[in-house]
C-alpha cells in the first residue's frame, strides 16, 4: 500500500466469524469495531438473547500504518478488505461514531440485504443519523426509515420520530 492513510476500513470475514476475527485484531493492538444487536434466538428446546453482529461478516478496522493491514490479513477468518475500486474503502469517523452511538442507545433497528423500492426521500435533522438523507419505505406492513449503507450494499431501518426529519432536496 504506498500512501497509506490511518483511518477505518472494512474486513469481510468468514460467516461466523467476526467476534474471533476482532479478538486477533485486539491482540495485534489493533483497533476493531464490531457492532452488535440483541437478537432472540430460538432452537427446539429453549429461547435464549444473544450479541449478534448489525453487519454479518464485516468488522470495522482502523489501521494506523500498513503493518496493521498486512498482519491483519494473516488471522484467520479474514477473507480481504471491501475495496471500492482499486482501492481499499474508507469510511468516515463520522459513520462508525454514529453506528456506535445506536448500537449503544439499544434503539430497534433492523440491517437488510433486501432490495426496497425508492421512497419518499427525506433528510435527518436530529438524532445519531444526522446528515443523512433517508426514505420513508413499507416494511412488514410498516413505515420505516431506511438508510442505505452502500458500501456494505446493506440498508438500516429503523423508527424515527417525525420531527426528526425534514423534507430533502433530492437523494
Amino acid at each position: 500500500m504506498t500512501d497509506f492513510q490511518a483511518g477505518w476500513r472494512v474486513i469481510y470475514t468468514k460467516p461466523r466469524h467476526e467476534k474471533k476475527v476482532t479478538e486477533q485484531l485486539s491482540k495485534l493492538a489493533v483497533d476493531a469495531f464490531l457492532p452488535t444487536v440483541k437478537s432472540l434466538r430460538k432452537w427446539s428446546d429453549r429461547k435464549k438473547y444473544i450479541d449478534a453482529p448489525l453487519f454479518p461478516s464485516y468488522v470495522f478496522v482502523h489501521l494506523k500504518n500498513d503493518h496493521h493491514y498486512v498482519d491483519s490479513l494473516d488471522i484467520d477468518g479474514v477473507l480481504y478488505y471491501v475495496k471500492s475500486g482499486n482501492e481499499i474503502a474508507r469510511v468516515s469517523a463520522a459513520v462508525i461514531d454514529h453506528i456506535r452511538f445506536i448500537v449503544n442507545k439499544g434503539q430497534e433497528i433492523e440491517v437488510t440485504a433486501e432490495y426496497f423500492q425508492s421512497g419518499k426521500c427525506l433528510l435527518i435533522r436530529e438524532g445519531p443519523f444526522t446528515g443523512f438523507a433517508c426514505e420513508v419505505v413499507q416494511y412488514k406492513g410498516k413505515e420505516k426509515i431506511l438508510v442505505r449503507i452502500d458500501l456494505l450494499q446493506r440498508s438500516i431501518l429503523l423508527n424515527l420520530p417525525q420531527e426528526y426529519l425534514m423534507e430533502a432536496v433530492s437523494c
